[in-house]
């Protein structure tokens, strides 16, 4: 019997053969859930953070980018539109389409925006021009307000264009390998 190895969710996968234009991306809470799972570090086992103080939900799919290293000392965060919710730890193909950026606890903290690239209600969507008024409304009033209970206040500054989310990518995927070479 051939031993297998299992690899660590962010530093065993690749950011994606097409990144920073279609990314991977790692699902750790499913739109529609009031958990906070996150990847744990050291071991790669999702773990639940807490359940959300108050009576919100995400509002999409979340989860990050594998081999990359955002600004807050974590990989950089992603948020998946699909048409269903996707299970915790799936590995998926997204197709960047923007970013939010905000403020967390006083440090930056970028969200890329991005549409599962195989599912087809929503793999249409290029720009996050494209995208209702009220999806932001949405995303902003849940970023904003979803740790008010625990005394934690987040502002989110702008969202921006595919372009710009593009070149966050890149350059986590650069700060990833900095501080972590080739694992």
């Amino acid at each position: 019997m051939t031993q297998q190895t299992v690899l660590h969710p962010w530093h065993g996968v690749s950011a994606g053969d097409n990144a920073p234009r279609i990314v991977n991306a790692v699902i750790e809470i499913p739109q529609g859930a009031r958990h906070k799972y996150e990847i744990d570090k050291a071991s790669g086992l999702l773990k639940l953070d807490r359940i959300i103080y108050s009576s919100f939900h995400y509002p999409v799919n979340y989860g990050f980018i594998p081999q990359t290293y955002g600004d807050d000392r974590d990989p950089l965060d992603i948020l998946v539109i699909t048409s269903l919710p996707v299970q915790p730890l799936t590995l998926m193909e997204a197709k960047v389409i923007g970013v939010m950026q905000m403020i967390d606890q006083g440090e930056g903290d970028d969200k890329i925006i991005a549409v599962a690239a195989n599912d087809p209600g929503v793999s249409h969507w290029n720009n996050v021009d494209q995208l209702p008024k009220h999806f932001f409304d949405e995303l902003r009033h849940f970023f904003e307000e979803y740790k008010r209970l625990e005394n934690k206040t987040v502002k989110v500054e702008e969202f921006g264009s595919k372009e710009t989310a593009k070149k966050i990518v890149t350059a986590a995927m650069k700060h990833y390998k900095e501080n972590f070479g080739n694992k």
